[in-house]
């Protein structure tokens, strides 16, 4: 009798108790939480509440405080911020998904004109429409030419955009509805003659006078397009993506939905540089909501190294009549960093080849002069020459970065810059130093979508198969833990976001990864095909890896 009193006596502690705990939405405990703060520590625990992170700690301090309808036993799991990638084409990837054609990682132009023939069966349309070529993956690595699309589409168009996005091949019908001859000049673009005649390749703005001619896809494939891709992000961890250079159009279908609800991810829309965008957005200021900011403009100084469009101070070492092109005149580039200035939005410039970087860096300093906080952006930053390291730092110009392009580009950089110029190239331990921070991304799809690909070029800097041996210029290769905050905290401080993400924090939006293995200490081999678990955003799981 008395152990039943004790009991009953005992139950209304336990109640007061429990109702003295802080409700809240969201508990995960008994894991292994990377919170990417200032100190970089481990936590084992955090609460969720509104979508944001309340408290962050160890498992008793949490179960002590707070109480949840639903929680998390991470038995030791390995938790991260939500990846964030600082630079790729999300609305670009989710057309691509549906229109085109994939020929990443073709032979031949024999084995693509094969592969178009059977999309364009499955996908019958006008227009015969693919992506992702690359001739240097092919045993004569030379461009190709129309002849072969007409022989097997003689009466349909057809555009085929290269891997890197910067060339075009497209078959006599395309040229022909374009109106390219021989005659043809466009301003940072050139028509590739064979014979005297259009050989059916297009570089950089000349691929325009082909793609403008295209019919746009009706709003409900654009809107498929979206949600396809927010499917495939998740499902590697990716949480927020930057996408550079979009229409209004876009823009705006991106907005309506957000506001729907269907669409989740958080995305940094980089505008494309039209008068549309700066009546609309620009002159209004910054445009920022949970799930879309629009503060930055993306322009272009040139184009690829793969199609030899990127502008270098000397000749390509394998082409020496030609030093690439600068794409647009030096007016327009002035014009739009004014704009972008008095607005207070952020530049950020494509560049690839040293003269390319030389002359954005140089650009941005005739507005910015001295040390700033406007984080304007050189994008990709290939190759730099030595003496112009230095000005990243003097006008606070943030070099951003995308590793796997050093891991693809490894195979034939040297053959088109020479080796001196390689010293200055993908150097991203040395930009790093610059300003103490850099974001990365992907640039997908010109690289494959898969952050785990960016976390082990940074790092590791091989390739899949673990060549080189010993790393490629492993002087600049990243720690881990550099990788791992260029692709969440410093991605985030690279769109004026890191006190809204990037890091398990309170205060902060609840995204976070939980991951199979350990990024800080499995091994190298690992990395590529480490398996995202679970996706959450704003503390709601939108990913869940199914059972083997």
């Amino acid at each position: 009798m008395k152990k039943l009193i004790s009991v009953i006596l005992f139950l209304p502690i336990l109640i007061s108790c429990s109702q003295m705990k802080t409700q809240v939405d969201l508990i995960v405990f008994n894991s292994n939480i990377y919170t990417v703060d200032d100190g970089f520590s481990i936590a084992e625990s955090f609460a969720v509440k509104d979508g944001k992170f309340v408290a962050v700690g160890t498992t008793q301090e949490i179960l002590d405080k707070y109480s949840a309808q639903r929680s998390i036993n991470g038995i030791g799991q390995y938790i991260y911020p939500g990846l964030i990638d600082a630079h790729a084409h999300f609305y670009g990837y989710g057309m691509s998904l549906l229109t085109n054609a994939d020929l990443r990682g073709t032979k031949s132009p024999e084995e693509i004109v094969e592969i178009l023939k059977t999309f364009h069966e499955s996908h019958p349309a006008e227009w015969v429409i693919g992506r992702s070529w690359d001739q240097n993956d092919w045993e004569v690595k030379s461009f190709p030419t129309k002849d072969i699309l007409d022989k097997a589409f003689p009466d349909n168009p057809v555009s085929l955009r290269r891997v890197d996005g910067h060339a075009a091949w497209v078959n006599s019908e395309a040229l022909k509805r374009a109106g390219i001859t021989a005659k043809t000049k466009v301003q940072g673009g050139e028509v590739i003659l064979v014979n005297g005649e259009p050989s059916g390749v297009l570089i950089d703005n000349a691929i325009s006078l082909v793609e403008k001619i295209i019919t746009d896809p009706p709003a409900e494939v654009s809107a498929e397009a979206l949600l396809e891709a927010q499917k495939n992000c998740f499902a590697v961890g990716l949480t927020s993506v930057v996408d550079c250079g979009l229409d209004y159009s876009t823009v705006m279908l991106i907005d309506e939905l957000n506001k729907g609800g269907e669409l989740k991810i958080r995305l940094n829309a980089m505008l494309s540089p039209t008068e549309e965008n700066f009546e609309n957005f620009v002159k209004n200021g910054p445009y920022v909501t949970d799930y879309l900011t629009v503060r930055s403009i993306k322009l272009y100084a040139d184009g690829a190294l793969g199609s030899r469009g990127a502008l270098m101070i000397e000749p390509y070492a394998d082409d020496p009549e030609n030093k690439g092109l600068l794409m647009e005149d030096n007016d327009v580039y002035r014009k739009v960093c004014q704009l972008a200035y008095e607005n207070n939005y952020q530049v950020c410039i494509h560049a690839i080849g040293d003269m390319g970087n030389r002359f954005s860096l140089n650009l941005f300093g005739e507005f910015l002069k001295e040390k700033n906080d406007r984080r304007w952006r050189i994008e990709h930053v290939q190759i730099i020459h030595p003496d112009d390291f230095e000005l990243f730092g003097k006008y606070s110009i943030i070099p951003s970065i995308q590793p796997t392009h050093a891991t693809s580009d490894m195979y034939w950089a040297g053959d088109r810059v020479g080796a001196e110029r390689m010293n200055g190239a993908y150097a991203y331990k040395q930009l790093l130093a610059t300003n103490g921070w850099v974001p990365s991304g992907t640039d997908f799809p010109v690289e494959e979508i898969n952050p785990m690909y960016t976390f082990y070029a940074a790092a590791i800097r091989k390739d899949k198969s673990g060549y080189p041996e010993n790393g490629f210029q492993m002087e600049n290769a990243l720690t881990r833990e550099e990788t791992l905050k260029s692709m969440t905290i410093w991605a985030a401080k690279g769109s004026f976001e890191e006190d809204k993400k990037g890091s398990i924090e309170v205060g902060k939006m609840a995204d976070f990864i939980i991951l199979e293995k350990d990024l800080m200490t499995t091994e190298e081999q690992h990395l590529p095909y480490m398996r995202v678990l679970s996706t959450f955003l704003a503390g709601d799981e939108v990913f869940k890896i199914k059972k083997d």
